[in-house]
């Protein structure tokens, strides 16, 4: 049944006069079925950039606002003619976790004329297939979605942009062969491919990936830097610890946010003390992001009843913390000179450690070496007697 208010706000949406902010868009929230029929046919009356310019201001109203689900009408336009609005919608479509979504992503994925629009049905699969991971949803969807990705990644012709988006859906699966697709993806010769690499290795929580994740801590290139922070602290990497906090110095504001949040994952004394001198920073993103990753070291802290994923591969950060104390003592952390996290905190003479790394793991010595031949010293670990004590 069609209400007074929504009569009123889709009689407003084909005025193109009155900007899209100034309507009661909530009154598009939790449409039945009845209801996204009528104000769908509305929809398609309007053009092409009312329709974008609406579409906008839901996606960002839907995040904004926690009381509103556009979900039955963002489905709805995932037909629509115009390629942004059917991308916005895919993307304002990122809360909805219904293993109904599933199929038309995955159709959107297979037969879209748009890269773009691809690539964010790519992203949004990727969702479920990591849901399967965690135990959210069942295993039959989450093959899927799963599914969907390797016939995207393998597909001829499809661009680089839904490949890597493809590649970082997969990253959680027991696919043979995936740290084949994920080595080939980061000697690939585009950057983004690359950048998508290494994310895959930290959704991978496989600890094959560590010697290159901390190397790459060090890159010349900040999307890298800021890939390798975040693929840090999904393993777990006790060992990133000091790189990360020289990382909340970077230039990059986006690579300084992920290092707080890697070392909210990763947990330990010296990452919670840089953690605690972020607090009173004039930087307020900085200081919220520290706060938001001191509540995660705590929660981390907490003693669990039981393991959260009942996967070896997917360790969460509190078992993972735990698995590296054997090494790294959290009693000998608390010893260590606080002015040295202080300096690191900041800067100090120690700087240039993390390039050195990187010219040392990822450049090599020797110019005329194969990189894959690099890449396999990177992952035999059966003789590397550190990397190996580090995810006892």
């Amino acid at each position: 049944m069609m209400t007074d208010a929504l009569n009123t706000v889709l009689e407003q949406l084909a005025d193109e006069t009155r900007p899209a902010r100034s309507l009661d868009l909530a009154q598009l929230s939790d449409l039945g079925r009845l209801q996204v029929e009528q104000a769908y046919s509305t929809w398609l009356t309007l053009s092409a950039a009312r329709r974008c310019e609406l579409m906008g201001v839901l996606v960002e109203l839907a995040e904004t606002n926690i009381h509103v689900n556009f979900h039955a009408l963002l489905r709805a336009c995932l037909s629509d003619s115009e390629a942004r609005v059917r991308e916005l919608a895919i993307e304002g479509l990122w809360e909805d976790e219904k293993v109904s979504l599933i199929q038309p992503l995955t159709a959107v994925l297979a037969t879209d004329a748009v890269a773009a629009v691809r690539a964010a049905a790519a992203i949004s699969l990727g969702r479920f297939v990591l849901l399967g991971a965690l135990g959210d949803i069942d295993d039959a969807p989450a093959q899927a979605a799963a599914d969907a990705l390797h016939t995207a990644w393998y597909r001829r012709g499809e661009p680089v942009e839904v490949r890597r988006r493809a590649l970082e859906g997969l990253a959680c699966t027991d696919i043979a062969g995936l740290p084949e697709l994920i080595s080939d993806a980061y000697y690939d010769e585009d950057e983004r491919m690359r950048q998508s690499a290494l994310f895959a290795m930290g959704r991978s929580a496989d600890p094959r990936w560590a010697k290159i994740v901390l190397a790459e801590l060090g890159s010349p290139e900040s999307p890298m830097r800021f890939e390798a922070a975040v693929a840090a602290g999904e393993l777990g990497l006790t060992r990133a610890v000091q790189p990360l906090i020289r990382r909340l110095d970077d230039p990059d504001g986006a690579v300084r946010e992920a290092a707080v949040l890697a070392l909210g994952k990763i947990g330990g004394a010296a990452a919670r003390r840089a953690l605690q001198a972020l607090l009173s920073s004039e930087d307020e993103r900085m200081a919220e992001a520290a706060e938001e990753a001191l509540d995660e070291v705590r929660f981390n802290s907490e003693p669990l009843s039981e393991p959260l994923l009942d996967s070896s591969n997917r360790k969460s950060p509190a078992l993972r913390e735990r698995d590296a104390e054997d090494e790294f003592d959290e009693e000998d952390d608390e010893d260590e000179d606080e002015e040295d996290d202080e300096d690191n905190l900041f800067g100090s003479e120690d700087d240039g450690d993390d390039l050195d790394l990187y010219d040392e793991e990822i450049l090599g010595e020797d110019e005329d070496s194969d990189p894959d031949d690099d890449l396999e010293d990177d992952l035999d670990w059966d003789d590397d007697d550190q990397a190996e004590d580090d995810w006892r």
